[in-house]
């Protein structure tokens, strides 16, 4: 079965972006920046909420022409040619290689699971996130905590989540500043 990552940026006071959705200061080091592509390389779909769709999209179709970040330059081929499945009930179909469900989120995502290929990757967001861990279906969170603090934003997850226990399998410190903290629900 695959299995499906959620992989997130936080601050240190818990959000994902910061006062007006800003996104400005995850920084990507070159030890991160080479997690994240050897994550990538497990995964053979990326999994969206509409939120964090329009901003991925908004920016990784060009990114060669407003970036000259390694990085990016590296990463956007990447997007382009891996499949994308965006969850959302409001979002016309975009074009290219990108598929939106409309469907009954468990049974869906279920079905991804079961199908065959690599693992799926759900990147950022709090909403779709927080569903599918309440529902059971994220295997593991891989947040990477940033040394800043925001003061504002949507938080990692919500507040009316029920309470779920995690069990930690790895932390990771990347090029001296940021702090990988990989977990999975408990067996059983």
């Amino acid at each position: 079965m695959r299995k499906l990552i959620h992989w997130v940026h936080t601050s240190l006071d818990g959000h994902i972006d910061g006062p007006g959705g800003a996104f400005d200061w995850p920084v990507l080091g070159p030890e991160l920046a080479a997690y994240g592509d050897a994550l990538h390389e497990r995964v053979d779909t990326f999994l969206y909420g509409r939120v964090v769709w329009e901003m991925m999209s908004g920016f990784w179709p060009n990114a060669e022409a407003v970036s000259d970040d390694p990085h990016d330059l590296a990463f956007a081929p990447v997007w382009r040619r891996t499949p994308k499945i965006v969850f959302s009930r409001s979002l016309p179909q975009p074009e290219g290689d990108v598929r939106v469900i409309r469907g009954n989120l468990a049974e869906e995502v279920a079905a991804l699971k079961q199908s065959p290929g690599k693992d799926l990757l759900l990147s950022g967001g709090s909403i779709l996130p927080a569903a599918l861990t309440e529902l059971g279906l994220v295997d593991e969170h891989h947040i990477v905590v940033h040394p800043v603090v925001l003061g504002g934003g949507r938080r990692l997850f919500l507040e009316s989540m029920d309470r779920l226990t995690f069990e930690l399998v790895e932390s990771r410190t990347f090029d001296s500043r940021t702090v990988l903290l990989r977990y999975r629900r408990p067996a059983g």
